[in-house]
């Protein structure tokens, strides 16, 4: 295997080990995790829905899809971005080698726990599964520590919210007096929070900058206090939904979240990136939480809103799409690429678009429900899978080094 190796050492120091290019950032092994994750698992719900044969874990089918989509997949997905991330926002050295490893052996060790938790003891799977999301969180929250950067304290909170979540899915399956769909709620709110705070900083400053290399030098409007009020509203409505889903109160705040956030969106001018997919599809993304976001303050007030397409506008659309935008563009950036979809990048997005459309027009009274869920399910699994063999030799080699400036 290709290796990146550390700088060259002073004369009598001892040579440092060289660093597999694999684990030499965390996207590169968290990022193909991920996506071969997204594609199993629902390829393995696929053959549970045709084949009515269950796999051996203590959640019932449904509960083990919702389960590895919000706990599996995505924190897989979320760790390769924020110890990427992290270096560049606090100056720390990048997690990599025997540790980097090691986290990933922990979240497959959750996986492989979540599957088969039916024949360990209950203590086991929920103790080993949640475990991946603190120990994120408490190496991100160091990092921001050591580094004094405060700015970036509160990014690691909705992880440690995540890792709850997960164990309040375990204790749903306990005499405990937890409801069944607190836990899932909860993550879902979770995730859509890191995205929306995360989207917020990095769509404005990618469009920005892209649009002053097209010599557009306008800088986008500024509005601090409706960006505020957009975040306020969208993250309480999605807690307070966690714990109070058919409140008219919540359904209110989550409607006025939609329409002060598609306020925020339009600033940001995303039709102008229409010839950049790789920049689009980050608006696209946005967009999509945004009518998620509306569709499940509406569900609450109207019979015809079914709450599954509200979820699946939030999950397959909005987390669906952002993670794949983040992934092609992280994996292109950090590997030496140009920041350019190319026509197999375009066409992924173009697959997790048509995957959400099929599952929400399948939650709608009348439509043909089995067909759909497979349409969306194999657009699904193909957006990943291409990713994967598209983005997998890239993610595996070493990054390219940077042209010479010198004569």
């Amino acid at each position: 295997m290709q290796v990146e190796r550390k700088s060259s050492h002073a004369p009598g120091t001892r040579t440092a080990r060289a660093v597999p290019a694999f684990l030499s950032y965390a996207f590169r092994p968290f990022f193909i995790a991920a996506s071969l994750w997204a594609a199993l698992a629902v390829l393995l719900w696929m053959a549970v829905l045709l084949t009515g044969r269950t796999p051996p874990s203590r959640f019932d089918p449904l509960s083990w899809h919702i389960h590895e989509m919000l706990f599996g997949f995505v924190p897989a997905a979320i760790a390769g971005f924020l110890f990427t991330a992290l270096p560049t926002w606090t100056g720390r050295p990048a997690l990599k080698g025997s540790a980097l490893a090691a986290l990933l052996g922990l979240w497959t060790l959750g996986r492989l726990a979540c599957l088969w938790s039916a024949r360990l003891p209950w203590g086991v799977a929920a103790g080993i599964d949640p475990a991946f999301e603190w120990v994120v969180c408490l190496i991100a929250a160091r990092d921001v520590v050591l580094a004094r950067n405060w700015r970036n304290l509160a990014m690691p909170l909705p992880v440690a919210v995540l890792g709850i979540a997960n164990l309040l899915m375990y204790l749903s399956l306990t005499s405990l007096p937890v409801p069944p769909e607190l836990g899932w709620h909860l993550g879902l709110a979770a995730i859509i929070v890191l995205v929306s705070a995360v989207g917020g900083r990095i769509i404005p400053a990618f469009t920005q900058n892209w649009l002053l290399s097209r010599g557009r030098k306008q800088p986008l409007p500024k509005a601090r206090v409706l960006d505020r009020l957009a975040m306020a509203t969208l993250h309480g409505g999605l807690i307070a939904w966690a714990v109070f889903p058919h409140s008219r109160l919540v359904g209110a705040l989550l409607l006025l979240a939609a329409v002060l956030t598609a306020l925020r969106l339009v600033r940001w001018r995303g039709f102008a990136t229409l010839p950049e997919p790789l920049l689009a599809s980050l608006h696209l993304g946005y967009g999509w939480m945004i009518a998620g976001s509306a569709m499940l303050g509406g569900s609450i007030f109207v019979h015809w809103v079914p709450l599954s397409a509200a979820i699946h506008a939030l999950t397959v659309g909005a987390i669906g799409t952002m993670i794949l935008a983040v992934m092609t563009r992280v994996s292109l950036g950090h590997t030496g690429r140009v920041l350019h979809a190319g026509r197999t990048t375009t066409c992924i997005y173009a697959l997790i678009s048509a995957a959400v459309l099929c599952r929400i027009a399948a939650a709608f009274p009348g439509a043909p429900y089995l067909r759909l869920i497979l349409a969306a399910s194999a657009f699904w699994i193909a957006s990943f899978i291409v990713f994967a063999a598209e983005y997998g030799p890239l993610l595996t080699a070493p990054r390219i080094p940077a042209p010479s400036t010198s004569r």
